[in-house]
């Protein structure tokens, strides 16, 4: 257990979250979110969480490892197609992690999916969080149509809303 990290987590208190994330910000996610699923056939979902509880850190729960329990919880692995993305944004720690399901992660290398990773993380570390996030979308969004172009059968699976935790 990293003693630095379980401080960062215990002291900044959770409504910081809703300071970098404003309700203006989380609405131009989700429109973007709702606007990039109009072009392909997968399913996105936008999660943001602040500091994890002390039982996470005290089993060294890592920003992946908390992304893939949010992938089961949130049934993004649930869609027809197997379509579902799910980009998770660890506030405290600054990590984000994108985790694809099964149809997509056959077509798309994770490290496509890292790459806007580390491009989030340089623009939130500069400060731009809502730019960074609607860059990434986009990102996403392309790479999804590429590999799974919208049909006239396209179900909305998942919420567009981000949900933030």
């Amino acid at each position: 257990m990293n003693l630095t990290r379980v401080l960062r987590h215990l002291l900044l208190p959770g409504w910081q979250v809703r300071r970098v994330f404003a309700g203006n910000d989380l609405a131009a996610i989700g429109a973007a979110i709702a606007a990039s699923e109009n072009s392909h056939r997968g399913e996105l979902r936008f999660v943001v969480e602040g500091p994890l509880s002390l039982a996470q850190l005290w089993r060294g729960i890592s920003a992946r490892m908390r992304a893939v329990e949010l992938f089961s919880q949130l049934g993004v692995w649930d869609t027809e197609e197997n379509s579902g993305i799910l980009i998770y944004v660890q506030l405290v720690d600054r990590r984000v992690e994108i985790l694809a399901d099964r149809g997509i992660a056959a077509r798309v290398a994770q490290t496509e999916w890292d790459a806007i990773c580390r491009e989030m993380e340089l623009d939130f570390r500069a400060g731009d969080w809502r730019n960074g996030a609607l860059r990434a979308l986009t990102r996403a969004g392309d790479l999804l149509g590429q590999h799974f172009p919208a049909s006239h059968n396209n179900p909305n699976e998942l919420p567009d809303t981000p949900l933030v935790l």
